[in-house]
């Protein structure tokens, strides 16, 4: 069975991003690995409430996807641009070499939040051909709130080159995304139900589909 890895820097990026897309991808039989890059924890901040809510979080919506397996690796959230860049690449190429993946999503390099910026440089050390040859495509996804607010004055921007008909997948990506309470708000809020809704649709009318997500791709290996 072919092997797909959703490389999330936090819980709720993958379905921001690309959920609709792990839903076709999952029906179609392929394995679907979510690793998340950073995690709650009490040496970061969070409660002991915030933290078994947001596990109870991701237990539903990793049944929801029917992943293959959840790889967490606890990297503190908002922090990852203070740790030596090894401490990040290591763990993302451990999992890379034990799902051997021929399909890699990563967040847009130039998203505001520095953690998505340092998620997709170690992607990429972690998926180099002549170390993992059975990575043939590497796509980045876009995510509301950071994306769309990555106002880097050197950056193109993101630029669709791959598209994913979720049309049958749109109203199931938008009840796994309100699992996410705490990260969820009313529109205009930019991770709200109908602003999601919204750029899918947007997204449909590029490729001629009722609703669909959109990619850049990286690299692809024919």
């Amino acid at each position: 069975m072919k092997s797909v890895l959703v490389v999330a820097p936090h819980a709720d990026d993958e379905t921001l991003g690309c959920g609709g897309t792990i839903l076709k991808l999952s029906e179609q039989g392929y394995q679907v690995h979510w690793l998340v890059v950073t995690g709650m924890t009490k040496e970061a901040g969070f409660s002991e409430a915030q933290i078994a809510k947001r596990q109870e979080e991701m237990l539903k919506v990793a049944q929801c996807y029917n992943f293959t397996n959840v790889h967490e690796l606890m990297l503190p959230p908002a922090k990852l641009d203070v740790l030596a860049k090894g401490d990040v690449i290591g763990p993302i190429a451990q999992v890379v070499s034990q799902v051997k993946p021929e399909i890699v999503f990563t967040p847009y390099r130039n998203d505001a939040h520095s953690d998505h910026e340092i998620v997709y440089d170690a992607v990429m050390s972690a998926t180099k051909s002549f170390r993992y040859p059975f990575v043939k495509r590497v796509l980045a996804y876009e995510t509301m709130s950071e994306t769309d607010f990555g106002l880097k004055p050197e950056s193109c921007g993101f630029k669709a080159t791959t598209y994913v008909d979720i049309s049958a997948f749109l109203d199931e990506k938008l009840n796994i995304l309100e699992i996410f309470e705490s990260e969820v708000g009313e529109f205009p809020f930019p991770r709200s139900r109908l602003a999601l809704e919204s750029l899918a649709r947007v997204r449909g009318v590029q490729c001629n589909s009722e609703a669909a997500e959109a990619f850049m791709l990286i690299k692809e290996i024919i």
